[in-house]
């Protein structure tokens, strides 16, 4: 479930929604690192929020120093799949072709993540996962200590089996 590979520079990090900072806090990071030219966070309204996630996610990395003009935009996307395929349309209007990516994403929610977009995004694309640990604590060495943390990560690979039951066949010949 828990999933994290090395980074790299980048041709663009990707944020795939939320209520949460930290996500956006670790992607300016990412950025001022020079670790990618561009910043796509994506998610549309949240009702939690008052106003799209995209809007909540582009405040704070205009807090964290980022140029609003290295904040690409994507603010309809209300799931996963929905965070993958707009951010690509997004990407395409804006000419660019990502070979590599950043995904920053939460910790529990990483393995899912990364599916996604590799099923959404062209295959040559190859995805560096940046996990982050966001209010709810969880990470790959506490999820298992109290029932909030495991309903959390057990809700996470029941969406796996929901969202890529269908897919399976498709990625024998990927």
């Amino acid at each position: 479930m828990f999933f994290e590979t090395r980074l790299e520079p980048a041709d663009v990090i990707l944020v795939p929604g939320g209520s949460q900072p930290q996500l956006m806090e670790a992607a300016a990071k990412l950025y001022h690192q020079g670790l990618a030219p561009w910043i796509l966070p994506s998610g549309g309204v949240n009702a939690k929020l008052g106003m799209t996630e995209w809007e909540f996610l582009r405040d704070i990395g205009i807090r964290r120093g980022v140029p609003e003009t290295a904040i690409l935009k994507e603010d309809r996307a209300s799931n996963t799949f929905e965070n993958a395929r707009f951010s690509l349309d997004v990407l395409r209007q804006h000419g660019i072709a990502p070979s590599k990516a950043i995904l920053v994403c939460k910790t529990y929610h990483a393995r899912r993540a990364w599916l996604t977009y590799q099923t959404a995004f062209p295959k040559e694309v190859e995805f560096l996962v940046h996990p982050v640990v966001d209010h709810t604590g969880i990470d790959r060495d506490n999820w298992y200590l109290d029932e909030e943390k495991i309903d959390k990560v057990m809700d996470e690979f029941v969406k796996i089996g929901r969202y890529f039951r269908r897919h399976i066949p498709g990625w024998v010949h990927r």
